[in-house]
């Protein structure tokens, strides 16, 4: 990588590479690299070109997915440096919850309206801890994955939610039967830099972040064909080159399958009681220059930033291109970021319409992948069906 950034820099100046981005034309890994460092005076010409390749992809409009957030354990193996959802068994707010609790959350999401339930775990608790195992021994199932499985096929059948699992590494056998009972599921690369792997940094002692491992999950979910979000934690000890990386390592397996639905831009935020408690956090400039540029590297893939992770100033992330929200939730907070508050919808659809784009709810799957969701016959299929209008948007509820 070394080698190839000091290539690029002695490529022609950025101003003549301008023109060809807003004509569209394809950005390379040299020029991808010197954008993503661009200057402030050099900032809006990027940005520019960012939102008129979000226009050709998707005029004039915003989506997000109205959504509840179910954590179903928050017991995890791996000890990111950033982290404040996981927990060991012994620590105050450990918990897994039970198919009752799943349920009841459920009930209550479906009367705001809610489409989306997003489950979210640790990877693989079972294998460090013997009280996960007795847990899901009390509960009837042999693996997390396992109780995950079928607490998706809970949701399914018993409301009109449809589930969006977001579980960690798993197998290509695993992968085919979570994608039986979720029309979309989600596994963050995070970042394709395995010296974070290393002593001190974010991944020490987090088995389940090579990103080796985390390429080949994103990988079999394309040779399954399964609609498939991923994205890059941004600032946690890349570099502004590791990020371009990441992302046309993303595109790649894109191109080559067509799977990918959505790519997320992620800020890291810092957090108290953590290793990474005093670590800076990345400026609006860094959010705005890896947004324009994922937008220019993946111009035909939903481009999302979480709002709450930018706020007050959320809406500024439109200036760069994303064409979507992510999740946002009327009824639970962000586990992962209990200290950042998703804003109002209200709030959120008047911001959008300020910057000139009209808010549009969507499923957990989005529109363009929804028929190859309903072609698959069985529950899954009818329930998508059902709430489905017929541009793939969340069927009446705008």
């Amino acid at each position: 990588m070394v080698s190839l950034f000091a290539e690029s820099l002695t490529c022609p100046p950025l101003q003549c590479s301008v023109a060809e981005i807003r004509a569209g034309l394809p950005l390379s890994r040299e020029i991808a690299y010197r954008w993503i460092r661009c200057s402030d005076e050099e900032l809006p010409d990027l940005l520019s070109a960012a939102v008129a390749a979000k226009e050709r992809f998707k005029p004039k409009v915003i989506t997000y997915s109205r959504k509840i957030f179910i954590p179903l354990t928050n017991l995890c193996r791996d000890y990111c440096g950033y982290c404040t959802f996981r927990r060991d068994p012994d620590e105050a707010g450990a918990h897994t919850m039970t198919p009752d609790g799943v349920l009841a959350v459920v009930r209550e999401a479906e009367k705001l309206g809610c489409t989306e339930a997003l489950l979210s775990l640790g990877d693989k608790p079972e294998l460090a801890f013997p009280e996960m195992r007795a847990t899901l021994r009390r509960f009837g199932y042999k693996s997390t994955l396992q109780y995950l499985e079928a607490m998706c096929t809970l949701v399914l059948q018993e409301s009109s939610l449809l589930p969006h699992p977001n579980p960690g590494l798993m197998s290509a056998e695993w992968l085919r039967r979570l994608g039986a009972v979720s029309p979309s599921m989600g596994l963050m690369l995070e970042t394709t830099n395995a010296a974070l792997l290393g002593p001190g940094a974010a991944h020490d002692n987090a088995p389940d972040k090579v990103p080796k491992k985390r390429l080949r999950t994103v990988e079999e979910a394309g040779k399954l064909n399964i609609p498939f979000t991923t994205g890059l934690l941004i600032g946690i000890g890349e570099t502004p080159e590791d990020r371009v990386d990441t992302l046309l390592s993303i595109n790649e397996l894109h191109r080559h399958y067509g799977h990918i639905q959505e790519v997320i831009v992620q800020n890291f935020r810092a957090k108290a009681k953590t290793r990474m408690r005093n670590f800076p956090e990345p400026t609006r400039g860094d959010m705005l220059r890896t947004i324009a540029v994922a937008r220019l590297l993946l111009p035909n893939v939903n481009v999302q930033a979480p709002p709450n992770l930018s706020a007050p100033y959320y809406d500024d992330l439109l200036d760069a291109g994303i064409n979507d929200w992510g999740g946002v939730s009327p009824l639970t907070p962000d586990f992962i970021n209990p200290e950042k508050p998703w804003p109002h919808l209200e709030q959120l659809r008047i911001r959008t319409e300020r910057k000139g784009y009209r808010l549009q709810q969507r499923l957990p799957v989005y529109p363009e992948f929804v028929a190859t969701v309903i072609s698959r016959p069985g529950l899954l299929a009818d329930k998508v069906r059902a709430v489905a209008d017929a541009d793939g948007y969340a069927r009446g509820l705008e």
